[in-house]
């Protein structure tokens, strides 16, 4: 694969004590220097014009000042430095990357990867939130349909938490399908079954909010019956995987039991989707805060790009991931494509 990263990233630092620490991409390339065929990507950042295509001015005029006077603590979780907006328009800028990148057919060893921080999800039009700044896949996403052919863009969102950032800034809108797949009642608390959009955009959100421990089978049976057959329905020019590791079954700040193999099998799905809808495909870097798992499974995407056949599991879908899979079902009846 093709990594997109820039060094201006490690230079956003929360603090030792923040699991949101530029170790996150020290681990990665720790990991990806093992792989073979891994190519790193440097993109321009993103310009503000750029930004304020999923961000209200005042928000980003906020931003700045709060930034360039030494930052702090901008909410409970959510921590910035004099270098975080920096880092926050790199981060953007490689998100924008991988989506241009996937537009112009990159795929096999050549699908691109953006693993800037900080992430991105939860980061809503007018506020950031959630150890995020800007929405990067928000921000990539509006980036592909202002400057390239594309006219629909759909998200996957496999990160723990639900997105809601990126739900909201498209909640309306008909052009952008996002999906998640998430623990129910971890932060932030949204993405509910019953929220599939509004106006333009009805029925175009999807989430699939698992209760604690779902695993392997419970996501790839999500992925088989909720996810694949809504976006073949919405037909997208762009996929982008919002691609967060941080359901692992070791990860320290969730509950739920994916394991490193299970997410080669949720990468082969997303890349035969797009296979069968003539979408390019890239992967946007969320959550993740085991540094032994997050890069492991970073390391597994690629794998999976350079070749290896990755092993269905074989167990059953649990009672409690079958009832949400059909109550997903139940809601969404009646719902066409966009």
């Amino acid at each position: 694969m093709r990594f997109g990263y820039d060094d201006a990233c490690l230079d956003h630092d929360p603090g030792p004590r923040h699991p949101e620490s530029p170790d996150r991409l020290r681990a990665i390339r720790q990991e990806l220097s093992k792989r073979h065929g891994v190519e790193y990507v440097t993109a321009r950042d993103a310009e503000r014009e750029e930004v304020e295509r999923a961000h209200e001015s005042g928000y980003v005029d906020r931003l700045v000042e709060f930034c360039e006077s030494g930052g702090g603590s901008w909410d409970p979780d959510t921590t910035a430095v004099e270098a975080t907006w920096p880092a926050a328009l790199a981060s953007a800028g490689q998100a924008m990357w991988a989506a241009r990148r996937a537009v112009a057919g990159d795929s096999g060893r050549e699908t691109p990867f953006a693993i800037g921080r900080p992430p991105g999800h939860h980061a809503v039009a007018d506020n950031a939130m959630g150890f995020c700044f800007l929405n990067n896949v928000a921000v990539a996403a509006e980036h592909a349909l202002a400057t390239t052919e594309t006219e629909r863009v759909a998200i996957l969102d496999w990160d723990v938490h639900h997105g809601n950032g990126t739900q909201d800034i498209f909640y309306d809108r008909g052009d952008v399908f996002y999906a998640s797949v998430h623990e129910d009642g971890l932060y932030p608390g949204t993405g509910e079954l019953e929220e599939t959009g509004e106006g333009d955009g009805a029925g175009a959100t999807l989430n699939v909010p698992f209760a604690a421990g779902a695993g392997d089978a419970e996501y790839v049976a999500a992925f088989d019956e909720l996810v694949i057959p809504a976006f073949e329905a919405f037909d997208p020019d762009l996929i982008i995987v919002s691609a967060g590791f941080d359901a692992h079954r070791h990860d320290p700040i969730s509950r739920m039991h994916v394991s490193t193999d299970g997410y080669g099998v949720l990468t082969d799905r997303m890349r035969n989707v797009a296979d069968a809808t003539n979408a390019g495909l890239g992967f946007v870097l969320e959550g993740g805060y085991s540094l032994d798992t997050l890069s492991e499974g970073v390391g597994m995407v690629h794998e999976v790009f350079d070749g290896m056949t990755p092993v269905t599991p074989e167990e059953d879908v649990s009672e409690d991931g079958r009832e949400v899979i059909d109550a997903v079902l139940d809601a969404r009846q009646g719902i066409g494509s966009k």
